[in-house]
């Protein structure tokens, strides 16, 4: 069942002839949606894998072209080591159990952020995940696994840094637009708007320096309750911004 089949109003709650090109999104809220039910906080990850689902389905529904979401930051690696390893677990399994539908659905899976001190069974699957939708091309599914903002603007750096050193680049040809090719973002458009849910305001070392002009939308709801009606009101909300980009 699609989106349109679930919510036949969908069409009326959002202008489908003004939707972002890239929705990026900071899952959060897991934990504490599970504390709020006094269940282990690895439910609260899970049902937050089972929302992803269908935030992903809906958002190929609407024929968005990006959504990219964080699902791993580098900080994370400071929880506990159970639920670092369950997390790392549930990456596997999402894989796994969604790749078929994610090739029947046209939804190509790209990932942002280092291998460095991923598992190999993490690796493998990742890299069937995108080997199996490389040719995919109806939405672009970007996940942030082991994602930092901040490293990755500092790895850039030493990327160009190197080349100027061995003589292959001017420093004066160094702008915004190869500065931006350099960071680990798959040649992706910068966000449009970026979601986060479970009350916090911040983005917590989440894309800097491709939200420079991002519209930012915070709710309250914490992200397993995030269902496709609150995405369509977010996605409504985000219509009513007046992007200007620094203009009048």
């Amino acid at each position: 069942m699609n989106l349109f089949e679930k919510i036949p109003e969908a069409g009326s709650l959002v202008d489908l002839d003004a939707l972002p090109k890239h929705v990026a999104i900071i899952m959060d809220g897991n934990g504490r949606w599970a504390k709020a039910r006094s269940l282990p906080r690895m439910m609260g990850h899970r049902a937050g894998v089972e929302r992803l689902h269908d935030i992903v389905a809906a958002t190929s529904d609407l024929g968005i072209p990006v959504l990219t979401v964080y699902a791993f930051s580098a900080e994370n690696w400071s929880r506990p080591i159970d639920e670092v390893g369950g997390l790392m677990k549930l990456l596997v399994e999402y894989l796994g159990k969604e790749l078929e539908g994610l090739v029947k659905n046209g939804v190509r899976i790209t990932f942002l952020g280092s291998m460095k001190g991923l598992s190999d069974a993490v690796v493998a699957a990742m890299e069937k995940a995108g080997n199996s939708t490389e040719m995919n091309s109806k939405t672009v599914l970007n996940l942030a696994f082991n994602y930092g903002g901040r490293q990755s603007i500092a790895q850039a750096a030493k990327k160009l840094a190197v080349l100027v050193g061995e003589g292959k680049l001017d420093p004066n040809a160094i702008d915004e637009t190869l500065f931006a090719q350099t960071l680990n973002i798959n040649s992706l458009p910068d966000p449009d708007v970026v979601i986060r849910t479970s009350g916090e305001y911040r983005l917590s070392n989440f894309l800097p320096y491709e939200t420079a002009y991002s519209e930012l939308i915070f709710t309250n709801t914490y992200w397993p309750d995030f269902d496709e009606r609150c995405y369509l009101r977010t996605l409504a909300e985000y219509q009513k911004r007046d992007r200007r980009f620094g203009g009048l």
